[in-house]
């Protein structure tokens, strides 16, 4: 069969790709740590899966409305009022499954070709995918690690222009750890304001994972003068443990959601059943858990930093969100491994490492940013200091 045209200008998720790898390889018997893949390492909490179960036995198991239950879009629309002070009605809200399916509609249901979406760099593997699946042309915004890989205002003027139909803002970032304050959210809407054609689709999946005191907020909360602009995106998968399940929503101008229902009605239909109900319960809970394991998560981090500091010197930021480390590993291209073969790029470094100490974890070219990799932290603490040390054992091999 002959594939579409649209299908040449993609590329396979390099996250996916590098996770498969890392699987083959375990299955063949070899050692791997696998820090590649972003994913929480716990299970899904004991309450939230019980509550499924009961109510698949109680008939959960049916279809339901496109847009999802008015049961957990009610949910919904609560927690962003209590959480993030925002207002929204159940028809501006659409569930589906996982951000990732909601942040494709919402680009496929507004792009025209030609159109341009800006995209910071780093950035989320598919964003720049799912753009030119739209016949959309997406435009990276280089950020720096001496700006904690956070938007320039000035330079972010210079690529806006009639074309440009969409903003994707992450904050927390993957893979930046990067964590946008109240500030400079609003300095951001303020240059915004002046172009009305730029709508901006807010990606805010890892909200509750923030660490050493800093304060999650979401632009629709600081500059609701925009909120007819703006898509808010969230989830389930990462700050529940829910990866698995496949449950995401997104909250919006009324016609851009009912356009995404229309999308969703020809495509996947409604999200799960079983898992709208999981979603409700871990709404509905006390979230004392999710404190639990965000102390984890810091030990976590610190363990990296820690244990990698001296030998990435002013090579990465310490992560203010999500559980990614980015690291710089630009220092080494040059070096050979043992003598013989030679790092040419932040894909050999990683491909090396991979094939021989056992650690994954992606390049950051996959990311849009060539000469760093990414490192998933929300593994065990054995796992970590086991992997960090293998790491710097490779580069006392490197000369």
């Amino acid at each position: 069969m002959q594939l579409s045209k649209k299908m040449l200008k993609i590329s396979p998720s390099g996250t996916v790709v590098l996770a498969q790898k890392a699987r083959q390889l375990k299955a063949e018997g070899k050692d791997i740590i696998e820090l590649g893949e972003g994913e929480p390492d716990f299970n899904t909490p004991e309450f939230i899966i019980k509550y499924a179960y009961q109510s698949a036995k109680n008939g959960a198991t049916k279809y339901t409305s496109v847009s999802g239950t008015p049961e957990l879009k009610n949910k919904i629309t609560e927690k962003l009022r209590k959480e993030n002070n925002i207002n929204y009605n159940d028809n501006q809200i659409v569930v589906g499954a996982g951000a990732k399916q909601l942040i494709f509609n919402a680009l496929y249901c507004s792009i025209n070709t030609g159109d341009e979406v800006i995209i910071p760099s780093p950035y989320w593997v598919s964003y720049p995918e799912m753009v030119k699946i739209a016949d959309g042309i997406p435009i990276i915004l280089n950020c720096d690690l001496k700006n904690n890989f956070k938007i320039s205002l000035e330079k972010l003027v210079e690529v806006i222009n009639p074309k440009t139909k969409w903003l994707i803002l992450n904050s927390p970032g993957n893979p930046s750890g990067a964590v946008y304050t109240w500030d400079e959210l609003l300095a951001l809407s303020q240059v915004l304001i002046d172009y009305p054609q730029v709508n901006i689709l807010c990606d805010d999946i890892y909200e509750k994972i923030v660490f050493d005191g800093n304060k999650f907020h979401t632009l629709a909360e600081v500059a609701p003068n925009l909120i007819d602009r703006i898509l808010t995106v969230n989830g389930f998968s990462k700050s529940y443990a829910m990866t698995g399940w496949r449950i995401g929503y997104a909250a919006g101008h009324s016609e851009l959601i009912e356009a995404m229902i229309k999308l969703q009605g020809q495509s996947t239909t409604n999200a799960s059943t079983i898992g709208q109900e999981a979603a409700i319960a871990a709404l509905d809970a006390e979230q004392n858990f999710l404190n639990d394991w965000l102390k984890m998560y810091t030990i976590r981090r610190d363990i990296v930093s820690n244990s990698l500091g001296n030998s990435f010197k002013d090579s990465f930021n310490n992560p203010e969100g999500a559980f990614y480390h980015f690291i710089s590993c630009e220092a080494l291209v040059g070096k050979k491994f043992n003598g013989i073969n030679t790092i040419n790029n932040d894909r050999d470094f990683c491909q090396l490492l991979l094939e021989k100490y056992g650690v994954a974890v992606v390049p950051g070219s996959e990311f849009g940013t060539p000469g760093y990799f990414r490192l998933c932290f929300a593994k065990s603490e054995d796992d970590l200091k086991n992997a960090c040390q293998r790491i710097n054992d490779f580069l006392k091999l490197l000369y």
